[in-house]
Formats: C-alpha cells, sequence, structure tokens
C-alpha cells in the first residue's frame, strides 16, 4: 500500500488535484515545484528554479515547464496542462492521467488509448539538474514522443511578459540544446541520453496564469517563451530521461545518476518518513559551509529559524554530522558578530536581540543527545562567550534591568518571532519585557550553570550567572505572571499586554522555566483549551480582541491576519515538552492522537510535507510556504520526544 498515491479520480478533479503541491529540491537552494498533475499555480512554480549568486541568489525560474506529447499513426496527443484567461485549461493532458505515486521518487502514469507511459522525476544532489525519465510500458505501433520547453528566465517572485530583448540564439549540445535568453543568467542545457531531434519554431504563450497568486490578490498572469520542440521515438521497455540544467553533461551517464539519485532517497512510506524526507531537502551546501534552509518556495537562511528548525531536523532523525556542519557555520556567524559587530552575508537576522538565547537552546537539545562532556568539548566556549555578551548588555537592543529581566524595544521594528510589518512598521509592536525571551534567558542561564557544573574546568563568572538567575526567577513570576493562571504576552512599562498567545507554551516547555508543575499544569490547561488546534497553537486566542483565524485576501489583509489567530505547527515541540514534564508517561496517548491532524495533511498542500501555517478554524488549510523548517524540525522533535517516554 503506497503512502503518497493517488488515483484517476482524484487526478481528473482539478478542484483536488491542483491543491496538491510536490517539492523536489538538490539541498543546494536549486528545487522544483509544480502541482501532481504538472501545471504551475504559483509564481514560484518551476520544473528547474535556482538561485543566482550574481544575480543578488534570489531564486530564478529558468524552465517553467515541459510539455509532451504522444504520437501515433500521425495524432498528437498533448499531456501538458496550462490554465489561460477566463479559466481556461489547455492542453488537457491531466485526463490522460491515471496515478501519481510518490513513494520514492515522483511518478505520474499516463494512458492514451494502448499507451501506458510513465514519468519519473529527481533532483541531482549539489547539481542545478533536474533528471525526467519517461518510460514507455506498453504500446501496440510506433509511437514518437515530443517536448516542448517552456522557458521564464525570470525572478521567481517576478513574472515574464512578451518583450524583444530576449536573445533567440541557441547553441548545439550532446543530444540536446542551450539557451540564455538574457545577460547575465546561466545558459540553460536541455539535454536527452539518445539523439532527439530539435525543431527551432520560436513562440510566445500569452497569457498564462497561476490560481494561487490569483488567490492572493498578486500579479497572476505571465508569458513564457517555446522556442520549439525536441522529437524522437521510443520503444516498448525503452526508457528516455530528460536533463536540464546548468551545465552540459555526458548522456550516457544519465541512467546511471537516476538510479543513483531515486535510491539514495528516503522512501515516503510513513508519516515520519514523509517529515525526514522533507527536512534533508531544506538542507543546503554551499561551498565549505552547511546550512538549513527555512523553507521553500520563497525563504532563505533565516537565524531564528535555523535555530528552532535544527535539533528535530538532524539529531531526531539521527543526523548527528549534519547538525554538527551546519552548527558550524551558523556559530561561526554569530561569534564573528560577537566580536566584530557584523552580521553574516547568508544567514539573515544573525543580529536579532533573541538569536543567541535560541542558539543556546539549540545547543541545548545537542546536550540532550549526547550529554555534558561531549557538549562542552564542541560548544562550551561559544556557549560562555554568548552568555557572557548578554549578561554585559553587548547585544544590540537588549537589556538586563537589575532584577535579572530581559527588555528589547519592538516599536520601531519587529524584534521578535511574531514580526508581520506592513509600509515598515510592525504590526504587532511587542515590546519592553517580551516573554519568551525571558523564558530562554532563564533556560540559557540555568543551563550553562548546570553543564559547567558538571565539568572540572568551570568559567570564572558561573557563579553570576547562578545569582542572576535566582533574582530572575522570581521576577518572571512577578512580571508575567496574572490572576487569571497565564502569562502576559509582553510587558511594557505599566501596559500588560492581556492577549492568549502561545508564547507562554515556550516558558512551560523549556527543560529550565521559572514556572513550577502547578503553574505550567494551569498554562497548558488555558493553551489547550483555547490555542490547541488539529495543526498546532493558534498564534491568538478565539477569545482575544482581534482574532481572525483565516489566512486570505491582500498582501495588507494578511499581513494583518498573520499572527492574529492562524496556528503554527513549530510550537508543538515546545507544548510536547511541557505535556511531558507535567504528565510525564502517562501523557503520551494524547499527545499521539494530537499529531493525528498532521500525519492527515501529509496528502494535502505540499505533499508529505507541512505548510508555514494553517488557518486557526476548520478546516485548517495550510498557507504561506509549502514546506516549512522549523514546523518540520519541531514535529520531528515532539515524534522523538513521545518515542524516548515509550521506551
Amino acid at each position: 500500500m503506497s503512502y503518497l498515491k493517488f488515483d484517476k479520480n482524484l487526478l481528473i478533479n482539478l478542484d483536488q488535484s491542483l491543491q496538491k503541491e510536490i517539492l523536489r529540491t538538490n539541498k543546494a537552494g536549486a528545487y522544483h515545484c509544480t502541482t501532481v498533475t504538472g501545471c504551475n499555480t504559483r509564481k514560484q512554480h518551476g520544473l528547474l528554479v535556482i538561485p543566482i549568486k550574481e544575480m543578488n541568489n534570489d531564486n530564478f525560474v529558468l524552465l517553467s515547464s515541459l510539455d509532451e506529447t504522444v504520437i501515433q499513426h500521425g495524432a498528437p496527443f498533448n499531456l501538458g496542462i496550462h490554465r489561460y484567461k477566463n479559466g481556461v485549461y489547455s492542453p488537457n493532458g491531466h485526463k490522460y492521467l491515471r496515478e501519481f505515486n510518490c513513494d520514492t521518487v515522483p511518478r505520474l502514469t499516463y494512458r492514451v488509448g494502448g499507451v501506458i507511459l510513465t514519468k519519473e522525476k529527481v533532483f541531482v544532489s549539489h547539481e542545478n539538474r533536474i533528471l525526467i525519465k519517461y518510460t514507455l510500458v506498453e504500446a501496440h505501433s510506433p509511437t514518437t514522443l515530443q517536448f516542448q520547453p517552456f522557458l521564464a528566465f525570470r525572478n521567481a517572485a517576478s513574472l515574464c511578459m512578451e518583450n524583444n530583448q530576449l536573445d533567440t540564439t541557441y547553441e548545439e549540445t550532446e543530444n540536446g540544446v542551450s539557451f540564455c535568453l538574457y545577460k547575465g543568467y546561466p545558459r540553460l542545457y536541455m539535454q536527452f541520453n539518445h539523439k532527439a531531434e530539435f525543431v527551432y519554431e520560436p513562440h510566445w504563450y500569452n497569457g498564462i496564469e497561476y490560481i494561487k497568486d490569483l488567490a492572493r490578490e498578486e500579479a497572476f498572469s505571465e508569458d513564457l517563451w517555446v522556442p520549439g520542440y525536441f522529437k524522437l521515438p521510443i520503444k516498448k521497455g525503452e526508457s528516455i530521461i530528460f536533463s536540464a540544467s546548468t551545465e552540459p553533461a555526458k548522456p550516457r551517464s544519465f541512467a546511471t545518476t537516476f538510479d543513483k539519485e531515486a535510491e539514495d532517497r528516503t522512501r515516503r512510506t510513513s508519516f515520519y518518513n514523509c517529515l525526514k524526507n522533507s527536512a534533508e531537502q531544506c538542507y543546503l551546501k554551499d561551498g565549505d559551509n552547511y546550512y538549513m534552509l527555512a523553507g521553500y518556495p520563497w525563504f532563505k537562511i533565516i537565524a531564528r529559524d535555523l535555530f528552532v528548525a535544527l535539533p528535530g531536523a538532524t539529531l531526531a532523525i539521527d543526523h548527528r554530522e549534519d547538525y554538527e556542519k551546519i552548527m558550524k557555520t551558523a556559530l561561526d556567524a554569530l561569534h564573528k558578530y560577537i566580536q566584530t559587530g557584523e552580521t553574516d552575508k547568508t544567514i539573515q537576522d544573525i543580529d536579532l536581540p533573541d538569536i543567541p538565547l535560541w542558539a543556546v537552546w539549540c545547543i541545548q537539545q545537542y546536550y540532550k543527545f549526547f550529554g555534558a562532556s561531549e557538549t562542552i568539548e564542541k560548544y562550551g566556549d561559544i556557549l560562555e562567550e554568548i552568555i557572557n555578551f548578554i549578561f554585559d548588555e553587548k547585544q544590540k537592543n537588549l537589556y538586563i534591568n537589575e532584577d535579572g529581566l530581559l527588555s528589547s524595544n519592538g516599536t520601531i521594528e519587529s524584534v521578535t518571532w511574531m514580526d508581520s510589518t506592513f509600509n515598515g512598521k510592525p504590526l504587532l509592536p511587542r515590546t519592553g519585557y517580551i516573554l519568551e525571551f525571558n523564558a530562554l534567558w532563564y533556560n540559557a542561564l540555568m543551563f550553562a550553570v548546570t553543564l559547567f557544573k558538571e565539568n572540572e574546568k568551570q568559567p570564572e563568572r558561573l557563579q553570576e550567572w547562578e545569582a542572576l538567575a535566582e533574582r530572575l526567577k522570581p521576577a518572571f513570576i512577578k512580571t508575567f505572571m496574572n490572576d487569571y493562571g497565564y502569562l502576559y504576552d509582553y510587558v511594557d512599562g505599566t501596559y500588560t499586554d492581556l492577549s492568549v498567545r502561545p508564547n507562554m507554551i515556550i516558558a512551560a516547555g523549556c527543560d529550565f522555566s521559572p514556572l513550577d508543575r502547578v503553574q505550567r499544569k494551569k498554562i497548558l490547561d488555558i493553551v489547550t483549551r483555547e490555542l490547541l488546534t488539529p495543526m498546532g497553537l493558534r498564534s491568538l486566542s478565539p477569545k482575544s480582541y482581534g482574532y481572525n483565524p483565516f489566512f486570505e485576501g491582500n498582501p495588507e489583509r494578511r499581513a494583518h491576519v498573520y499572527f492574529n489567530g492562524p496556528t503554527r505547527p513549530w510550537l508543538t515541540g515546545f507544548y510536547t515538552d511541557a505535556y511531558l514534564k507535567v504528565f510525564g508517561r502517562s501523557g503520551v496517548a494524547f499527545l499521539r492522537r494530537m499529531l493525528i491532524g498532521y500525519e492527515d495533511d501529509m496528502t494535502k498542500g505540499c505533499i508529505g510535507s507541512l505548510s508555514e501555517l494553517y488557518d486557526g478554524n476548520p478546516p485548517y488549510t495550510g498557507h504561506g510556504a509549502i514546506s516549512f523548517a522549523p514546523n518540520i524540525g519541531e514535529v520531528l522533535r515532539a515524534l522523538y520526544a513521545i518515542k524516548s517516554f515509550e521506551v
């Protein structure tokens, strides 16, 4: 029984099939993304989308799609599908679809009369190359395949309009041709493992529409250039492999490369394996540096998202080496910032006030897997440096009160993960004493004190850290705990924010929390009652002013809604930690049931992955980035924590 499999009835129903997306990556920033039918529904969709360092390192769509046509007895049957003005779909290649299966690599099965053709795709690791394998399973007469490439050569956040600026010349390469439509772009090499005839017949296809962008009230229509078509015969039992790449390759290697890449894939035959595969897709190697991308299709490398996602997306799936490589790159960048104030060119937002706190939390997760001696050996120096950096108030926009509480100014620019803005201004100006900052600060101090006390060589200022933590604990309770049994989201002077938000679960879930067990349970009760959904914790309680659960409409409306109702799955990690601390083994069954919602989502949205956010009310539709590393990582970490209690 296949875990990710759809039959003809779903595939030919565009209302259903166009909501299901697939994602393939090369672990170096490039990706392929479309729907299960092959019809692009976002401007970020494409067959080959790559970052180009020379052009600000944004993602660029080179090859938007490839239309296949089966020809028998001179009759063409086009398997492609695009949407045009007034909701017209042409050609209607989806009507030939019989099955989609994605256990290892995405595989579509088409049936055209007596012809059965399969189509499988892999992205070559660390290369800007996608391979598509076509196998003729059944045919009763001579068959020819024809391929039309739809070229874009544009920023993935923009759209292409018909113009006369493109370079229409092409160069022949082995079993194919190459194009470079505009200056500054790399060449696109399109090759086959068998000799193909290329017929140069250039034409603009105007008015191709993207329904996801239409729904978001953004620009949604573009023109794509088709230079002509490739044509080659195929025999029953034979496979033809198409390669699209920024570098030429030897066609005779395509079959071996395809098989090797397919073999290396994690089989997506379970909920866990789907998340593991999605986590691995977010790994990114650039030269000697290793990173974790925040998500696809538009996120880059963001410091907070990296530290939140990393433990679950590596350690929880037994990828210790990947954790250490990615952490080295991130901590080197943080060390450089601490020493010089210079921010990293690749890791965004490393200078935000809470980043050192999240870095300590990330190191703490490593300690929970491998113990004190290995943690101190590998991360002891940077841990001491981070604690002293904050302790000495050298971190920008982070200040220590006499009682140990941290404060930060969030009125001018957003300083927390709830960072929605409009016209450059924070829409949720969390400022002053911010709840999770202080929970993470107490946790960081106590973790460092506990860790180094297990070691013979202790930092000179260890006693100062411990004394500050002792002052901080009662101050935290006095400042944030209210008479209703939950925590203020932030406190600014005499103002106390009464909104019921999920940041209190971070305080309850930290290993070292200012809260006692009774207080943790009170917070769990209200979070469970008002914020918990099948897809994570709501960003605001339905009982709080301004609650709006549906992430829809134009960019301004979405910005206002962003943190006022929709859910965030990544908070499941802290919720699980808190629940297990309060209820222990008796809470495992409930947590298992809670995670069922995520498993149900594996066949929705971006199949096998988790979206950035979900509506706060049923049916909890996914929105934003289609695959989001913090959500993937923290759900994996929750699964690991639950499993640990069951052993």
